[in-house]
């Protein structure tokens, strides 16, 4: 199993890489997949419909079907997932078909409202989200707002999400082919 750990934030300042390497720190002492940081920012995406970056576009969606599985890093702006991220997942279809995810968010009340938009649009890109949900506060996660340090209490909800997706994404590489 390859799993992507997608980090949903391309702002400046962003502490999604320090989410990620954390995730993906948890995730290979387990031995039960392959994980690896897939970080947005580094694709350029155009926005949807735009006619140049068409390549990149390519690109990201290689990527996509070379997963079997997602972790996504979501940040919370204004009660939702960034506009970095949506237009991410809008600019693949058929690369997220069928596959699991499992949602790490944070924001001033865990990132709540962003993972709820985010469990809608992934229904709609037929990826199965697991049940388990990491929800990280800005307040007691970060010191400062800006430096990551979880609370031990997060590792075991990490590897609940962790243990579902590798079984979910193991049960849906069979409906690929």
């Amino acid at each position: 199993m390859k799993i992507g750990i997608i980090l949903g934030s391309t702002r400046q300042g962003r502490v999604s890489p320090q989410v990620g390497a954390w995730v993906k720190e948890i995730a290979d002492k387990r031995g039960d997949a392959e994980y690896e940081i897939v970080d947005i920012a580094d694709f350029n995406l155009p926005f949807l419909g735009a006619a140049e970056g068409q390549e990149n576009v390519a690109a990201w969606n290689e990527k996509l079907a070379s997963l079997d599985g997602f972790v996504f890093v979501a940040a919370e702006y204004n009660h939702s997932i960034t506009g970095a991220l949506k237009n991410a997942l809008d600019s693949a279809r058929e690369a997220w078909n069928n596959k699991a995810a499992g949602i790490v968010s944070y924001g001033s009340t865990g990132g709540a409202r962003a993972a709820e938009h985010l469990r809608g649009i992934l229904g709609e890109l037929q990826i199965a989200d697991v049940r388990v949900h990491p929800t990280l506060s800005l307040f007691t996660d970060f010191e400062n707002f800006t430096t990551f340090k979880p609370s031990s209490l997060h590792l075991e909800n990490m590897n609940a999400m962790l243990d579902q997706v590798v079984a979910w994404s193991t049960a849906l590489k069979t409906i690929r082919g």
